[in-house]
C-alpha cells in the first residue's frame, strides 16, 4: 500500500515539478511540499535544482546575499557551487577565506566578540562540539525535517560528526579518512622482496598491522644512502592522530563506560613506546614539516611510506609530483585482538557546512548547504583538482573525473576506510582533551617524559576536563558515541577493570 508520501498523485506531481524545473519554469507552479521530504528526490540528479528554486521562492523579490567563511585553499571547491546557486536562484554568495588551521578558532572568536559577518562556515568536523557549546552555530534539525527527503543522508559514507546531543548541526562535505601511501618500487623490487623474506620469513607486502609497518620502515631506512622509512607526522597538532589509531588497534576504548581514561593503560603506553621507536626510521625533516610541506617532501620519492588523506593523494597524483602513478595504498594499520585482525581507520578532520548564530538568513543558509551537498553539486566540488574536498558520497566513487583526480586504486582503499572509520572524540571540550594528549605525546617523543609518565599526566588532565563538564551528560555523550563505532570494531574494544 502507498504511504502518504508515496501516492500515485504525489509521484505524478514530483515528475511534473522535475520537468518544469528542468526546463526553467518556476518551481512555485507547485507547492514546496512536493519538492521535499520525498524518497524519489533523494536519488534525483536534479535535486539541487529543487533546492535552488525553493531558495528563490523563499526570498521572493528580495535581493539577499550570503557570506561563507572557508578554509583557504578550498575556494576551488566552493566557487562552482556559488556560481550555480546564483545562476539558478539569483542569490549571491560571497566567499571569505582564512588559514586552514585557524578557521575553527576564528569562527569561535568572531562569535564570542560579535564580529561574525558571515552566514555559513566550513569548520573542521572535530570542532563542532565546541562550536555548539559556545553557541557559535545553530541547530539545523527543524530545517532538515522541513526540506530533506527521507534517507537523504544515507549515501553520506560518514556523517557521525554532523550531529551532537541528538541535534543536527552540519553537512559533511569532505571525506577525511586516514590512509597509507607506499612507494611501489620499494615493495615490488625483487632484491627487496628476497632480502625481506630471507630476514623475516614472510612476504613483503602492504602491511596490515602497526608492528609490521614499523618493521618495514626500519627495513627500508638507510640514512647513509639518503633513503628513509617514513614521513609520518611528528609536528604538534598532528601527533595525536597516529597514536589514536595505534591505541585503538590494541583493542581498548579511550574511556571506560564510567568515563575513566584508559589511555594510560599498558596498551596506551605500549602504543606510545612503539611510536617513539618508529620515529627513528622517519626522515629527519618530519619533526618540522607542516601539512603541505609533508606532501611536497614525500613526492621526491626517497621515503618508503606516508600517512594522509584524499588531499594528500590529490597532490601526489598531480603533475607536480614525482611519484604520480608509482604508489600503492592501504588502510591505516591495525592490530591483532583475540586472534582477529582489528583495523581501525580513523576520520580525523573533514570540512563541514554549518550555519552561524549571527546569520540574518539561517533558513536560506541551510538551503545553500543542502544545495552544495546534493549528489550533483558535491560531485562537481570534489572533482576540483586544487581543492581540499574528498569523496564522501557513494556517487563520487563512480565519477570518471574523480577517478582521474585520485586514481581508482586509491579510491578503493579510501571508500573502504571511510565506510569503516572510527569517529573522532565528539565530546564537549574535545579540543582540551586532544590538546592535552598532543602535548603529552610531544613530551614523550622529545624525551622530556617517559611514555608512562606522559600518559599518566594526560589522563589526569582528562579527568580535570571531564570534571569541568556536566559529567552525567558527558557520560551519556560518550556512551552514545561508542554506539557509533563500526560494529566489528566495537565488538573487540575492551574496558579495563581498575
Amino acid at each position: 500500500m502507498d504511504n502518504a508520501n508515496n501516492t500515485p498523485l504525489t509521484n505524478f506531481r514530483r515528475r511534473k515539478v522535475l520537468s518544469y524545473v528542468t526546463f526553467g519554469l518556476p518551481a512555485s507552479f507547485f507547492p514546496i511540499s512536493t519538492l521535499s521530504n520525498t524518497n524519489e528526490s533523494n536519488t534525483d540528479d536534479n535535486f539541487h535544482l529543487h533546492v535552488a528554486m525553493i531558495a528563490k521562492k523563499l526570498v521572493a523579490k528580495r535581493k539577499p546575499s550570503l557570506r561563507i567563511l572557508v578554509p583557504r585553499g578550498s575556494e576551488d571547491n566552493i566557487t562552482p557551487l556559488v556560481s550555480a546557486f546564483q545562476g539558478i536562484a539569483g542569490i549571491a554568495v560571497d566567499i571569505i577565506s582564512t588559514p586552514v588551521d585557524e578557521i575553527n578558532t576564528q569562527l569561535l572568536l568572531d562569535s564570542m566578540s560579535g564580529e561574525s559577518e558571515y552566514d555559513l562556515a566550513l569548520p573542521a568536523t572535530f570542532g563542532l562540539p565546541e562550536l555548539v557549546a559556545s553557541g557559535a552555530i545553530i541547530s539545523l534539525t527543524k530545517y532538515a525535517r522541513k526540506y530533506e527527503p527521507s534517507g537523504y543522508r544515507d549515501k553520506f559514507l560518514y556523517s557521525i560528526g554532523d550531529t551532537y546531543d541528538s541535534e543536527l548541526y552540519g553537512f559533511q562535505t569532505d571525506g577525511d579518512a586516514y590512509t597509507m601511501f607506499y612507494l611501489q618500487e620499494f615493495l615490488e623490487d625483487e632484491t627487496n622482496r628476497k632480502r625481506y623474506a630471507d630476514k623475516f620469513g614472510i612476504e613483503l607486502d602492504v602491511p596490515l598491522t602497526w608492528p609490521e609497518l614499523d618493521r618495514q620502515m626500519q627495513f627500508f631506512n638507510r640514512k647513509a644512502e639518503g633513503v628513509y622509512g617514513g614521513l609520518l607526522f611528528r609536528t604538534p597538532g598532528y601527533l595525536a592522530w597516529e597514536w589514536w589509531v595505534r591505541f585503538h588497534a590494541k583493542g581498548y576504548w579511550p574511556f571506560s563506560e564510567s568515563l575513566e581514561p584508559q589511555i594510560d593503560s599498558d596498551a596506551g603506553v605500549e602504543a606510545l613506546e612503539e611510536m617513539i621507536r618508529a620515529t627513528e626510521f622517519l626522515a629527519p625533516e618530519t619533526k618540522t614539516l607542516r601539512l603541505f610541506e609533508n606532501w611536497e617532501r614525500f613526492s621526491k620519492g626517497d621515503v618508503y611510506c606516508n600517512i594522509g588523506w584524499g588531499g594528500t593523494q590529490k597532490y601526489l597524483n598531480s603533475t607536480a609530483s614525482n611519484i604520480r602513478g608509482k604508489m600503492r595504498f592501504g588502510p591505516t594499520p591495525g592490530g591483532v585482538v583475540n586472534g582477529e585482525l582489528l583495523l581501525t581507520p580513523y576520520f580525523n578532520w573533514g570540512w563541514n557546512y554549518v550555519v552561524t548564530k549571527d546569520s540574518k538568513q539561517p533558513e536560506l543558509s541551510y538551503l545553500f548547504a543542502l544545495f552544495a551537498s546534493s549528489p550533483a553539486m558535491s560531485t562537481i566540488s570534489v572533482r576540483q583538482k586544487n581543492g581540499y574536498f574528498d569523496p564522501f558520497r557513494q556517487e563520487h566513487y563512480n565519477d570518471t573525473e574523480i577517478q582521474n583526480v585520485y586514481s581508482k586504486e586509491f579510491l578503493k582503499v579510501h571508500e573502504q576506510s571511510l565506510q569503516s572509520a572510527i569517529p573522532d572524540l565528539y565530546l564537549a571540550n574535545q579540543s582540551q582533551y586532544f590538546t592535552a594528549l598532543s602535548d603529552g605525546l610531544a613530551q614523550a617523543l622529545s624525551g622530556k617524559l617517559s611514555a608512562d609518565k606522559a600518559l599518566r599526566k594526560v589522563a589526569q588532565q582528562w579527568n580535570i576536563t571531564t570534571s569541568r563538564s556536566d559529567k552525567i551528560l558527558q557520560k551519556q555523550r560518550w556512551m552514545n558515541l561508542r554506539q557509533k563505532y563500526p560494529a566489528n570494531v566495537a565488538q573487540l574494544l575492551r574496558d579495563i577493570s581498575r
